[in-house]
């Protein structure tokens, strides 16, 4: 079997090079070893923490204990289904701050500041603002993603926007438009009330032309002759093959998968790979560095009125709420509750948010336990640029071992330092009087939990990934020696490989990592194809006084 381009994980990235590139006129087959997305499960947003709790669409990654916190072995779900990770989010829509493209660039991504990436953005998206008013100039209107905002008709959406108003924080319209700073309504993948996953999007219409095609099938490696990937060796049906690409070979596989797959084949760090007894085809120390995710934490609260999710939490309550999904698509499955969003600085002389909000009208956790005291809400709470730094290694060369995934987080003073005025900051925006009515009192943490000694326990015990890692294959300079692609997404020191997925993310970028992703896919689509989308000159919203005021 061959194609032009061979595209290794029809996860978020994957999927949008398979429909840009089909609909350019190159043949293009994906290599997925997850298997369908068809299922209540996945396609109903209120359900979204089965999928991401079920072996059958999740890869089951953990972390190594991590020293900084007690010992932990964290979760680290990642989507092993078409549509990757994508199929098993949250659906939460956040495009980053201008501020973090501007970064990349700075920092050797050349041709990946804001300006260059907004269209790719606009290009990609078909923007309902459901009449709740939002930035129209600055979002897409055609494109294969569709992003929505959910009803927010529960009270303590407002109340939640109001009471960060009352605190001194800036209201946005559309933290995805001109300025992102401020509490506002949050976004999400959803589309009819169904997960608009990017395998709904973009992979099934691919699929549906005559020069795109899906095989399931495991990876192993990319084959190399002469310096050059001209395939990649797969395992299925008990059998092993090689599948050859005609022009380039394209790793979208996740930053987990990714630099785990260069490995296998010989690029990466030469003396790990010696360790294993895998011939070096090119020394590239980067290769599974940088990792990089966010931790947070949610803050609980019990609620004075009974007017939380919490009445769904029952089998009556879920059998109905499913069955109303089932019949209509309509009703709380067909949305991810996530309505209400913020993100604000944590001090003066922070030039743009560092912290995000997510809101959700019900306390209970990502495995889907409730609080023990019933009607309740939540805020997850989190700094957006840890300065920590893990890696991702192999544990074997055996194809079929996970690999080892050490975050490294909270090793820096600067980690606990942002994670103790979180709790802070969201204390005082909780106190204010638009919150007075439903403010019961304090789950957790806990009143007690005040001093930095108490706070940075919390932290240790409680705080989780919100399972957004990237950067282990980071984009640079040429000369970098930690860069392990170029801004073209080509793998410095092998002709004929790309990667295109958030393992390229020089820095993690603010929010959550789906649409990035997505745009990484999109962008990399135009890079093979030597075309782009003329820059922007939009002009993004700064906070006038960063430098003096923290809000």
């Amino acid at each position: 079997m061959n194609a032009d381009y061979v595209i290794v994980g029809a996860g978020s990235a994957g999927c949008a090079m398979a429909y840009r590139l089909s609909e350019a006129g190159k043949s293009v087959l994906v290599i997925e070893h997850g298997g369908t997305d068809v299922g209540p499960f996945i396609q109903m947003p209120g359900a979204l923490s089965y999928p991401m709790n079920m072996p059958l669409y999740d890869w089951g990654y953990k972390s190594q204990p991590e020293p900084h916190l007690g010992g932990r072995e964290l979760v680290c779900p990642r989507g092993k289904v078409i549509g990757g990770s994508s199929s098993i989010n949250g659906m939460v829509y956040v495009r980053g701050h201008a501020g973090d493209y501007n970064h990349w660039a700075e920092s050797g991504a050349a041709g990946w500041s804001y300006a260059d990436v907004l269209p790719y953005f606009k290009r990609m998206e078909t923007w309902d603002g459901n009449g709740h008013g939002g930035d129209p100039d600055w979002r897409g209107k055609d494109g294969p993603l569709h992003v929505t905002r959910g009803p927010r008709d529960n009270p303590l959406h407002d109340a939640f926007v109001k009471a960060g108003a009352q605190a001194g924080y800036p209201v946005t319209k559309d933290y995805n438009g001109e300025q992102q700073e401020g509490f506002g309504p949050m976004e999400m993948t959803v589309y009819k009330g169904r997960r608009w996953s990017a395998a709904n999007a973009y992979l099934k219409p691919a699929l549906k032309r005559d020069n795109c095609d899906l095989i399931r099938a495991f990876a192993r490696k990319v084959v190399i002759e002469d310096g050059r990937a001209v395939g990649v060796e797969v395992e299925r049906g008990g059998k092993v093959e090689v599948i050859r690409a005609n022009v380039e070979v394209i790793l979208a596989a996740s930053s987990l998968n990714s630099p785990k797959l260069l490995m296998l084949s010989g690029i990466g760090p030469a003396a790990h790979l010696a360790e294993h007894g895998i011939d070096v085809v090119a020394d590239r120390p980067g290769v599974g560095q940088n990792l990089q995710d966010h931790l947070e934490f949610y803050f609980q609260f019990a609620s004075k009125q009974p007017i939380t999710l919490y009445k769904y939490w029952n089998l009556f309550g879920k059998a109905w709420v499913g069955a109303q999904w089932l019949f209509t698509k309509t009703g709380l499955g067909a949305s991810n509750q996530f309505e209400s969003a913020a993100f604000i600085r944590s001090d003066k002389g922070v030039d743009y948010p560092d912290i995000q909000y997510h809101f959700l009208p019900i306390a209970v956790r990502y495995d889907g336990q409730a609080a023990a005291e019933g009607h309740g809400f939540q805020v997850h709470v989190g700094p957006m640029r840890s300065p920590s730094r893990g890696h991702v290694t192999l544990a074997s060369s055996d194809p079929k071992d996970a690999p080892n995934i050490l975050f490294n987080y909270m090793s820096t003073e600067q980690d606990w330092i942002d994670f103790r005025k979180c709790v802070r900051l969201t204390r005082e925006v909780f106190a204010q009087e638009a919150m007075k009515p439903f403010v019961k009192h304090e789950i957790q943490p806990g009143a007690d939990v005040q001093t930095d000694d108490e706070i940075d326990a919390f932290i240790r015990e409680h705080a989780e990934s919100a399972y957004h890692p990237c950067g282990t294959c980071k984009m640079g300079a040429v000369d970098d020696q930690m860069s392990v692609v170029d801004p073209e997404c080509r793998v410095i020191g092998v002709d004929g490989l790309r990667v295109a997925d958030s393992s390229i993310f020089p820095r993690i970028t603010n929010g959550n990592l789906n649409g990035p992703s997505i745009m990484t896919g999109e962008k990399a689509s135009d890079h093979i194809l030597g075309r782009r989308l003329p820059a922007s000159n939009a002009e993004p919203w700064f906070h006038p006084n960063w430098q003096t005021a923290q809000r």
